[in-house]
This record gives structure tokens, sequence and C-alpha cells, in this order.
């Protein structure tokens, strides 16, 4: 059974940095798409970013292009997501999901693998 579990959200100030993490178990990392995805305080879920399987290709959101990184490292099986000048609109819970396969969708229908999610809140 794959399992994905998220770390390292918490509370922070405008213009500061964090740094998520991914951990998958249960199955084979290298061979996913991973991707990072939020939901804040009642919208949908959105995408933010996601990365190919050997880390080479990324594609990000508009809103978030330029100010996060989503890396991966293959012999660990986690994945990151290093976010900095953090906005009040960034607050949202953060889920990272898993597919199979190579490409990189924005669509949260097509990950099939889910972690529980960690908070991001960032003050103004």
């Amino acid at each position: 059974q794959v399992q994905l579990v998220e770390s390292g959200g918490g509370l922070v100030q405008a213009g500061d940095s964090l740094k998520l993490s991914c951990t998958v178990s249960g199955g084979t990392f290298s061979t996913t798409v991973m991707a990072w995805f939020r939901q804040a305080p009642g919208k949908e879920r959105e995408f933010v970013a996601g990365i190919g399987r050997s880390g080479t290709t990324t594609y990000y959101a508009d809103s978030v292009k330029g100010r996060f990184t989503i890396s991966r490292d293959n012999a660990k099986d986690t994945l990151y997501l290093q976010m900095s000048n953090l906005k009040p609109e960034d607050t949202a819970v953060y889920y990272c999901a898993s597919r199979s396969g190579t490409t990189i969708y924005p669509t949260e229908g097509l990950y099939i693998y889910w972690g529980q999610g960690t908070q991001v809140t960032v003050s103004s």
C-alpha cells in the first residue's frame, strides 16, 4: 500500500521561507510523477507544482513561479517544496500526490495517491 506523508508546515510571516517534505512508502517512488497541490479555506484544491520521474522536468502554477521550487530525492523516496517570499495568499493545506506515467498534469483527478496534508499559514 502506497503511503504519502507530508511534513514541514507551520506558521510563518510574509516574506519568510519554508520547506515541505513528502515521504513515500510502499511503492516505487522513482517511477512516479509527483506534485504538490494546495487548498485554501473555502476554495477548491489547486495545482502548485509538479516534477517528472527523474527530477529534470518541472512545472509550476503561475502564482508560485519564481518563488517555489519543487525537487525530489529518489534515493530517499522524498519530494520537497521549497517556498520563498511567502505571501498571506499562500495560506493553505498543502498536499503531495503521485501518479504513474511520465507527464505532469495540473489536474488533481489524474493523481492516484495523496498525503493527508500539512498546514501552511502565512501572516501579514
